[in-house]
């Protein structure tokens, strides 16, 4: 399903989301058979008029009195049977495919590049999965069913009716064109406002999203009022394309609905008029009539069920849009079960935007086996780029990174990001157990004994085993039930469990008071023997005892030291620390 579609041709887009069905077809094939049998039970009951008038109340003949019912009666039960299988089966196979789908747009969405998510708001990536993929099951299943029962009921109607009197059928067709017109006008517009109305979706998911999540900071700062006007914004532009939409589809139907009754009326003042050649017999014009009347309905849905359609392909390009995005780039071929540790960061360059130039420039870093490096700087030196690059959540655009003498790129990412744990700033928790966000990425190997052991050497056990539940405890969104040097304690359990060679710790002690981060310091210590460990640090006391310290400056290294060798120089280093406790004061670093 990874194939390319040219995503401004709806055929082609449409025909790509029908390819999904195909692990269905049986399903498929059960459903289009119900659809036969319907279509079918309606030129019967279109023909039963005949015998019905002409049988029964003109002629009186015993025979068609008897069957005429029990044909009726079998038509019904047969259509009854024949709609239910079409319903059922169309929408078995249509869940399929938006379970299908789903599955498909969240694993792509694991394989993205971290720059995709950079430049996309969340808000409008869960609308894709959520609001865009209910709009494809609708026109892969309910707008499907239409197409092809109310297809084949239109022409076993018209075959019907030719039969019956060509003449009249003929005069029928000429609005044929006008029809078919109408409708490609409002294919065109509906498809061009369901695309309008899916990013507006987008909008209001991702102004509700980023409301939620940061509730406290907008009610500590009082941004209820613009919160509310942004969400007022978003609200009013779904519902103005929802009301265009409507407008363009209320309209198109009485409009076809006109051209076929002033057609019908026509042909019942001409199959009436004496100056026709052959009258026609009261059953069968009354047969003519019926099939002509049944004609409508299908006509009808048809016509509405166009918007349906539109909106499925508008969703589908979008979605198909999703999927085509290249995936997290993966050059490596060389597996990589344990390093050792050697890092060495040689002449690196790194630009997230060419307008903006380069967050790092020419840096070159060499760290052995088990050293501590700590990075410092002030805010926008580049620190946690730098770090992001040595488990390639970017690419350096120059330089390389090795890991024991081998380029990061040619290590498989899988086995690559192996070697690393991290544990940042901004902690991340899953809407789990405490048990399971220590184990995450283990979870299939990590024993509850290690668990525990993981827990004690981050000093998180301690409030952990107090908890009435406690490994089983849950932590709520984004671990919103723990204060936050509890949370930063149980990411560091998770590294801790990981046991990777290499760590990046940034700024992992700054969400912790002074006793829990004397605490970890000393968990961190036993940690970090023997393993390789990059430190961003905020406060320059936690990284007196580095065996290296890297000041950068602009994107570029401009002192590289121990702390006595740096406060010696007295440069920016020496400069950052008397900021900090010469004059008491905190500094971005």
């Amino acid at each position: 399903m990874s194939r390319k579609i040219d995503l401004n041709n709806g055929r082609a887009v449409y025909g790509r989301l029908l390819s999904y069905t195909k692990p269905y077809r049986w399903g498929f094939f059960f459903a289009v058979i119900g659809m036969i049998i319907v279509a079918v039970t309606e030129v019967a009951f279109a023909w039963i008029m005949d015998p019905l008038l002409d049988g029964t109340f003109v002629k009186r003949d015993e025979f068609y009195i008897t069957m005429v019912p029990l044909a009726l009666l079998a038509i019904f039960v047969t259509r009854g049977f024949g709609s239910f299988g079409s319903v059922f089966f169309m929408t078995w196979v249509g869940r399929h495919v938006v379970k299908d789908l789903r599955r498909e747009m969240f694993d792509h969405l694991l394989t993205l590049p971290t720059s995709y998510y950079d430049k996309n708001p969340s808000g409008k990536m869960i609308s894709r999965l959520i609001y865009d993929v209910e709009q494809v099951s609708e026109a892969s299943s309910r707008a499907v069913t239409v197409l092809i029962q109310d297809t084949l009921t239109i022409i076993g109607l018209f075959g019907f009716m030719f039969y019956t009197n060509w003449r009249l059928t003929l005069l029928f067709l000429t609005i044929a064109p006008v029809m078919t017109a109408v409708v490609v006008y409002v294919n065109k517009r509906q498809r061009k406002i369901s695309t309008r109305l899916q990013d507006s979706v987008g909008d209001i998911t991702h102004v509700s999203q980023e409301t939620v999540e940061g509730i406290r900071v907008v009610k500590v700062f009082g941004g209820q009022q613009y919160e509310s006007d942004q969400y007022d914004a978003a609200n009013k532009a779904n519902r103005s394309q929802f009301m265009k939409i409507t407008v363009t589809n209320a309209a198109s139907v009485p409009v076809v609905q006109l051209m076929a009754a002033s057609l019908l009326a026509l042909i019942i003042f001409l199959a009436t008029h004496p100056s026709m050649p052959k009258q026609m017999e009261a059953g069968e014009f009354m047969a003519f009539m019926t099939a002509m009347m049944l004609l409508f309905p299908p006509i009808k849905r048809l016509t509405t069920i166009t918007m349906v359609l539109q909106k499925g392909i508008a969703a589908s390009q979008s979605i198909f849009s999703f999927l085509q995005e290249p995936k997290e780039l993966d050059t490596g071929t060389q597996a990589l079960d344990r390093a050792k540790g050697d890092v060495v960061i040689d002449k690196v360059s790194f630009t997230y935007d060419e307008e903006k130039g380069r967050v790092l420039n020419q840096v070159s870093i060499e760290v052995k086996s088990g050293e501590t490096v700590a990075l410092v700087g002030k805010s926008g030196s580049g620190k946690t780029t730098l770090a992001s690059l040595l488990p390639r959540f970017y690419n350096a655009d120059e330089g390389r990174i090795l890991i024991d003498g081998i380029d990061t790129k040619d290590i498989c990412l899988a086995d690559l990001r192996k070697q690393i744990a991290l544990v940042s700033q901004d902690v991340r928790l899953f809407n789990d157990s405490i048990e399971h966000n220590i184990a995450y990425g283990k979870l299939d190997t990590a024993t509850r004994e290690d668990v525990i052991n993981a827990a004690k050497a981050a000093y998180a056990w301690e409030y952990i085993e107090k908890m009435p539940q406690g490994l089983d405890t849950q932590v709520g969104e984004h671990g919103v039930l723990l204060s936050g040097g509890q949370r930063q304690r149980l990411a560091i359990a998770r590294a801790l469990l990981k046991n990777a060679p290499i760590l990046i710790l940034d700024e992992a002690t700054s969400a912790l008071d002074t006793e829990s981060e004397r605490q970890v310091q000393m968990a961190l210590e036993q940690l970090m023997a023997n393993r390789t460990t990059f430190v961003i640090a905020h406060r320059l006391s936690t990284i007196e005892n580095a065996d290296k310290i890297v000041v950068m400056h602009d994107g570029r290294v401009v002192e590289v030291g121990s702390h006595k060798e740096l406060l010696a120089k007295g440069g920016h280093y020496a400069a950052l620390y008397e900021l900090q406790f010469g004059e008491n004061e905190t500094v971005e670093a």
